[in-house]
């Protein structure tokens, strides 16, 4: 069990190899969302660690492992998150402040009203590997809402989100940890209940909320580590 949301199959795939001067254990290295042990969309690759002395211990994770990582978390909704209204209260984030800059918005609320923000994954993330980092993009849409004074909620607009993140490992403690770093942001107009209007103004509002209050919380559960065989 790595969380509430994912398990790790860490089991011999194969026979253990042994040599005079080392023992090869082959572990399948499979993460699926807990309590449904799943086929993924992912086929393994076979691969051998570079020969070298220097160390007891030599433990090597192919692509596949983030891979299933990936799509363990994606269809755990992991990757789904609402921020609520007072975080964005926090932030002074309503819809006054998005009509400023969609006038539109303006003419439907007079009245400044609090909005929160739903976040959600809509494809499984892309991991491509590389030496003690991995990238990871994501597409996503978020979803502003108006919160009303009765305490329902009203659908302002919904953006596209593409975001291209790196994620650095190391091994601590006897887990392999990670630390999430934001490259790239682009957003893309999906639905507007207040007219067409140019997104690039809001996308420094946008950026802003997913640096101090998305990254952060995912940097905090990338800490705790996935345990090690």
């Amino acid at each position: 069990q790595i969380d509430d949301l994912a398990e790790v199959d860490y089991s011999l795939s194969s026979l253990p190899a042994v040599f005079r001067p080392f023992i090869d254990l082959d572990l399948k290295g499979v993460v699926f969302p807990a309590g449904n042990y799943t086929d993924c969309p992912y086929v393994a690759a076979s691969f051998t660690i570079p020969d070298q002395s220097d160390s007891m211990l030599y433990l090597a994770f192919s692509e596949y492992f983030f891979q299933t990582s990936s799509f363990a978390y994606y269809t755990a909704g992991a990757f789904n998150m609402t921020i609520a209204e007072e975080i964005c209260s926090y932030f002074n984030i309503n819809t006054e402040i998005f009509g400023s800059i969609i006038p539109e918005v303006a003419k439907y609320s007079v009245t400044p009203y609090p909005v929160m923000l739903k976040l959600m994954s809509t494809e499984i993330p892309i991991i491509s590997l590389q030496q003690d980092s991995f990238t990871l993009e994501i597409q996503g849409s978020v979803e502003v809402l108006a919160i009303l004074p009765d305490s329902t909620t009203q659908s302002l607009f919904t953006l596209n989100i593409a975001a291209n993140t790196s994620i650095s490992l190391n091994i601590f403690d006897k887990k392999l940890v990670g630390s999430l770093c934001l490259n790239r942001l682009q957003f893309s107009l999906a639905h507007s209940n207040v007219g067409c209007f140019e997104v690039l103004p809001l996308e420094n509002i946008l950026s802003y909320i997913l640096q101090t209050e998305v990254i952060p919380s995912a940097n905090a559960k990338l800490s705790k580590g996935f345990p090690l065989p």
